[in-house]
């Protein structure tokens, strides 16, 4: 257990949890850059499956996809960068000084928190009402597809898995990752602004017991050591020369019908009378 958190003393000499083990952000780190060098070489050297990645997609509703298909609306894109920056902001300040970086951290931390919590419940809001909600979530379908694309993977037998819907499979396993995180370190990071002073909440340290505290800073501090390796994956797929692809339509808002019939089945993902011209 003490690989995972640090103990101390409180004013009357009782044992309390008081953060994560700090050494774990450097694990974090290196599991990251291990990832994406074990990433790379298996896709430069790992024998690719016969017979083609997917099967291939009906052509009648081929011929109906537009030349241009909206991926992301603008509501969707501007809520992703603020989020982002204010991913990134986040994990600066919050690691950085454990590295060694001095600076004055904590108002930033929390401002950067704020807008964060912010964006995030405009996105379950916008999410709800405007968007398909389920869309991003893992299904049955998902499971047999990520199981049958391992298959293939390995060299077993195994029909070729079909093109997927708007999400892969991969997209909304990272998705649940993300949103597991979230929900640890955002209400815990919100209790934590009443310790310090900040224009929101009366400051009020008393608020819960040391030992309460004491998990709510381990949840928080272990929730953030794995946001950094989640972050460290997520820039290196978006940078990645096979999925630019998505990286531009979440600054565009929209791709090719050459790119959608690559990756989409528009069977699952039905897009006909769609007409998105580039801005």
């Amino acid at each position: 257990m003490n690989w995972f958190v640090q103990r101390g003393l409180n004013p009357w000499n009782e044992e309390i949890l008081t953060h994560a083990q700090w050494n774990l952000l450097y694990a974090a780190i290196a599991f990251g850059v291990l990832f994406m060098l074990a990433h790379t070489l298996y896709v430069m050297f790992w024998p690719k499956p016969a017979g083609g990645h997917t099967a291939p997609v009906n052509p009648e509703a081929a011929a109906r996809v537009p030349e241009r298909v909206k991926r992301h609306s603008f509501a969707a894109r501007a809520f992703h960068w603020i989020m982002a920056a204010s991913m990134l902001t986040l994990l600066v300040t919050s690691f950085a000084p454990i590295l060694g970086w001095r600076f004055d951290w904590v108002q930033l931390h929390w401002l950067a928190g704020i807008a964060l919590t912010i964006s995030i419940l405009y996105h379950i809001i916008h999410a709800s009402f405007w968007l398909d909600f389920w869309s991003i979530w893992l299904n049955r379908e998902d499971v047999g597809e990520a199981t049958t694309r391992l298959k293939r993977a390995l060299g077993g037998n195994a029909p070729a898995p079909r093109k997927s819907g708007k999400y892969p499979w991969d997209n909304k396993m990272y998705h649940t990752a993300i949103v597991l995180s979230a929900l640890a370190v955002v209400p815990t990071g919100l209790f934590m602004m009443v310790r310090v002073r900040n224009p929101l909440f009366a400051r009020n340290p008393y608020m819960f017991t040391d030992g309460t505290w004491g998990w709510m800073y381990v949840l928080h501090g272990l929730s953030g050591i794995g946001l950094v390796g989640l972050t460290i994956a997520h820039i290196y797929f978006a940078i990645r020369p096979e999925k630019i692809w998505i990286t531009k339509s979440m600054v565009f808002g929209d791709i090719s019908k050459q790119e959608f019939l690559e990756h989409h089945d528009p069977q699952r993902w039905v897009v006909e009378g769609q007409s998105a011209p580039r801005p």
